[in-house]
């Protein structure tokens, strides 16, 4: 059976890699040593034309099925992987058949949850993470997606201006409908509360969980913040027809959460004393989209909430409340975002995405301002933060060096 390659957008250096060979047994020399989550399967990292892609050795009929649903839930704008490739028909020196392979690109800046608890980190990270996973499963539900297999292990995580956003990896066991029912919701939630309270045993069994934290209880909170979420973006809501106001007040709650609502539906009963309203469609992103409009930064929802209250602080500061937004947004962009982010030496840019830097910057700015009492010119935060914060951290862009034995594959029958 000849090597067959499907991708969407091929690229030839594809054909270098040693397919003939079974991924456990790649050469050093082309792999990249990143934190790998625990896998039931065989996975690498390996450079590809310049970049590092993940690779997963796979049934072929899981590979392809895997492909196309990362490639939908991609068009539906939902945080997740990006598929490159599947390869199948795979063959050892011998002729002995191998496993496909699903290649996916590397997400810069993220981390398995394991390399996200061997850092020092602050005590409330485990609520930051699931805080996370709870609004990545409520986006997916939302789109119809039953995941199958809800873990930690199954998610990464990139830093959101103190925050996390927490991205899918593996959808293997994934299906895609109209709309999901209670039933497999449930499921889902059934599946995460027993795999992250297991997850979270393992981090205590290896020290790596703050003193003190049930895993239990843990995997209880990220139900109960899902279905916090879930009820404030689907749950129907009735009001006296003198209350309309709640209306924007019921928008603006769902905006404070990243979310924008695209209709609404407003019906009224017989006496035409109340109103109900229900959001039908509602899709993550309002902050990010809205400075994205403005400045042109396609950052994470949290940074862009950081951003765009930077912003405002701004235009208030020079007196220009009465300016044209996208006027007052330029100024600042050229002003204030891009000296900051240009001064970052050229040595120290793998460490954080320039936004999340921003976003330290004006943490440390606000500090500095405390310790001395007054307001401090940004440029002073920027150039004290360069010197004493920033060498210090690890590089994220793709963590490369780390040691891998603190983070092992698991490789489990499928």
């Amino acid at each position: 059976m000849p090597l067959d390659i499907s991708a969407a957008q091929p690229d030839p250096a594809l054909l270098d890699l040693p397919w003939s060979v079974r991924l456990e047994q790649w050469p050093a020399d082309l792999l990249a040593a990143l934190p790998r989550g625990i896998s039931r399967h065989v996975v690498r990292f390996a450079r590809l034309s310049g970049r590092i892609v993940a690779v997963k050795e796979i049934k072929a009929e899981l590979a392809r099925n895997e492909y196309r649903l990362l490639r939908q839930l991609g068009r539906l704008d939902l945080p997740c992987v990006v598929p490159l490739a599947v390869v199948t028909g795979r063959t050892d020196a011998t002729g002995a058949p191998l496993d496909a392979c699903l290649v996916t690109r590397h997400l810069q800046f993220s981390l398995p949850y394991r390399a996200v608890f061997s850092q020092h980190l602050r005590e409330d990270t485990t609520a930051r993470l699931v805080d996370a996973l709870a609004v990545l499963l409520a986006r997916l539900h939302l789109a119809g997606f039953f995941w199958g297999d809800v873990s930690l292990s199954n998610t990464l995580f990139r830093r959101d201006a103190g925050a996390f956003s927490a991205y899918l990896v593996d959808a293997e066991t994934g299906e895609l409908h109209d709309r999901l029912s209670d039933g497999q919701r449930e499921h889902d939630l059934d599946l995460a509360r027993t795999n992250i309270a297991g997850e979270l045993m393992d981090l205590a069994a290896a020290g790596l969980l703050p003193e003190g934290l049930d895993p239990i209880e843990v995997s209880d909170e990220l139900i109960e913040r899902y279905r916090e979420l879930w009820e404030e973006l689907t749950g129907d809501e009735w009001f006296d027809s003198g209350e309309r106001w709640r209306v924007d007040e019921r928008i603006r709650r769902l905006n404070a959460l990243g979310f924008d609502v695209d209709e609404l539906a407003i019906t009224t009963d017989l006496d035409g004393t109340h109103l109900r309203i229900e959001p039908k469609v509602v899709d993550a992103g309002h902050h990010s989209r809205r400075l994205l409009g403005l400045t042109g930064l396609d950052v994470e929802e949290n940074q862009a909430r950081r951003l765009l209250n930077d912003l405002d602080s701004y235009r208030a500061a020079t007196d220009r409340q009465g300016d044209d937004e996208a006027l007052v947004a330029h100024d600042w962009l050229t002003r204030i975002y891009e000296p900051a982010t240009i001064s970052i030496p050229a040595e120290l840019r793998a460490k954080l995405e320039p936004a999340e830097i921003f976003h330290e910057v004006l943490e440390h700015r606000w500090y500095m301002a405390e310790r001395v009492g007054h307001d401090v010119p940004i440029e002073d935060a920027i150039a004290e933060y360069l010197r004493e914060v920033l060498p210090s951290k690890p590089d994220e862009q793709s963590v490369l060096g780390t040691d891998t034995q603190m983070l092992p594959v698991v490789d489990k029958e499928s």
